[in-house]
């Protein structure tokens, strides 16, 4: 077993599996102090590295593609004090921190753990229900349903569609994004049937974020919702119809179509389809000649 204690936390690996448990330290975000403590398997690992600096180092997780429901949610945009998947280690254990990641390499290499993407998630999401207030509103999510309520810095035309309760069947996805520079974050249901809207600030389904200390609470929500949609290598694995470039309106003439031919091969060669793209398509051309 090999094991690390900080002030940011400490970190306990026995083989299997990875321990981490946040610390009491200050400079422990929020978003670590909600989750608690994370057991992370080994096969959801894609790797592990350890940088050293003047004063303080750091020891980092790298999950597959796909093993975390909190990494695909926020896409890796979570700030240093809130990553549940980083460390920071004093300089006097240097020592230990390069011992621990060798002790999981290791264990990665003996076990065969390919570093590769994964087609369902190895880590559950936050427990149910989850609930976080920030920026404009109040999402809540219990497993059926997510709930949205606005609360007095609301847009008024947002705040007078009243409370939103959107049922998980009609979630297409979600995302959360944090606020950056003098662009504002948000947190962001995907509903079917539900028109575009260019910002979060008048958008119904999602709640605006600007940049405070409780914002990246909103990921845990975003992420209780992901662990609980169909993982996206499903959605991959889903058969593509052909681009709708080949679906040549009736009445094309025989000009009309080799245009069309000649749109597809530069569409190909650009790199914009690929060749199965262009091979369907192309055919769904040529059967109209």
């Amino acid at each position: 077993m090999a094991e690390i204690i900080q002030k940011d936390g400490t970190w306990t690996f026995d083989g299997d599996a990875l321990r981490l448990t946040p610390g009491r330290d200050k400079n422990v975000g929020l978003l670590r102090r909600e989750l608690g403590e994370l057991v992370v398997p080994l096969g959801a690992l894609a790797g592990v590295s350890f940088e050293q600096g003047r004063r303080s180092g750091r020891l980092r997780l790298r999950l597959r593609d796909g093993a975390d429901p909190l990494t695909q949610a926020t896409g890796g945009r979570l700030a240093e004090p809130n990553d549940p998947y980083q460390l920071t280690v004093e300089s006097d254990r240097y020592g230990v921190a390069e011992y621990f990641a060798d002790e999981v390499r290791n264990a990665l290499l003996l076990d065969g753990v390919s570093p590769g993407p994964v087609t369902g998630y190895l880590l559950p999401g936050p427990p149910l229900p989850v609930s976080a207030s920030a920026g404009d509103g109040t999402a809540s999510f219990d497993g059926e349903r997510v709930r949205l309520e606005w609360n007095w810095k609301t847009e008024t035309a947002k705040a007078e569609a009243g409370v939103r309760t959107i049922p998980l069947a009609d979630v297409l996805g979600v995302e959360w994004q944090p606020a950056a520079g003098l662009e504002n974050g948000h947190m962001r249901i995907l509903v079917r049937g539900a028109p575009a809207t260019a910002t979060a600030k008048y958008d119904p389904n999602a709640v605006e974020l600007w940049g405070f200390k409780k914002d990246p609470l909103m990921a845990l929500v975003a992420a209780a919702v992901q662990a609980r949609l169909p993982h996206p290598a499903a959605a991959a694995d889903t058969p593509k119809e052909p681009p709708a470039l080949a679906k040549a309106p009736a009445g094309d003439d025989h000009d009309a179509l080799l245009r069309r031919l000649r749109e597809l091969g530069e569409l190909h060669r650009d790199g914009v389809l690929t060749d199965e793209e262009f091979t369907l398509a192309k055919q769904a051309v040529l059967q109209r000649m």
